[in-house]
């Protein structure tokens, strides 16, 4: 009987590990899915909020309180690939922060910390935050990347200048965190739009493309 028991402890030890492994995993469920109904189309994000626990939250905050509902999207920018080590060209669609006529919106929630470090890479479909010039700046709006924007990642790196002297310079990065699943016409299809200057912004669509909702797949 003792034997028994003793071979029977091991087995009901593993069964236990995995259904605690099953019960995890049933409990992180799918990555979410942010859908929105845009005056050119339908675009699905699908959000990374492993890599970016705190943008994640805080972009489905906004989403969840409707805000980006009957916003625009303000900024496109198109520029051509120099192709060099040093390409800083960029292709985005900004929005999230703004209404027709160009009216900033007031934004609901305190700055956010940069996750860039540990977040996505800013390759063609991704959205990512959009921020001011300081890295924990970002609120409401975002932007999809239309094509690889490399120099919009975090970048860290030293060099030697001396005898035990070094440079260390750091890109805080732009915190990509989440990617376009279903509706990268779309987003290639705003990034074609005429622009012209509208008061002090520059690369705004002449004729407003809207996000009429915004809204968490269920």
């Amino acid at each position: 009987m003792k034997c028994t028991a003793r071979l029977f402890a091991p087995l009901l030890l593993a069964f236990t590990l995995i259904l605690s492994a099953l019960s995890g995993s049933a409990l992180a469920g799918p990555n979410p899915v942010v859908i929105m109904e845009t005056s050119m189309g339908r675009i699905m994000i699908m959000l990374y909020p492993k890599e970016a626990p705190k943008t994640v939250a805080n972009f489905l905050k906004y989403v969840d309180a409707g805000f980006y509902d009957n916003t625009i999207f303000h900024r496109v920018i198109r520029q051509r690939k120099t192709g060099g080590d040093d390409d800083k060209s960029m292709n985005i669609v900004q929005g999230g922060g703004f209404t027709f006529p160009i009216r900033h919106k007031t934004p609901l929630l305190p700055p956010i910390p940069n996750e860039a470090g540990s977040g996505l890479s800013n390759v063609k479909g991704t959205i990512a935050m959009a921020r001011a010039a300081a890295p924990d700046s970002a609120t409401s709006e975002f932007f999809f990347n239309v094509q690889d924007n490399p120099a919009f990642n975090f970048h860290q790196s030293a060099s030697q200048t001396g005898a035990n002297t070094y440079s260390q310079s750091v890109s805080a990065g732009y915190c990509a965190f989440g990617k376009v699943i279903r509706g990268m016409d779309v987003v290639e299809k705003i990034n074609e739009v005429k622009t012209a200057r509208s008061g002090r912004m520059e690369d705004v669509p002449v004729t407003p493309v809207f996000i009429k909702k915004a809204y968490v797949a269920r």
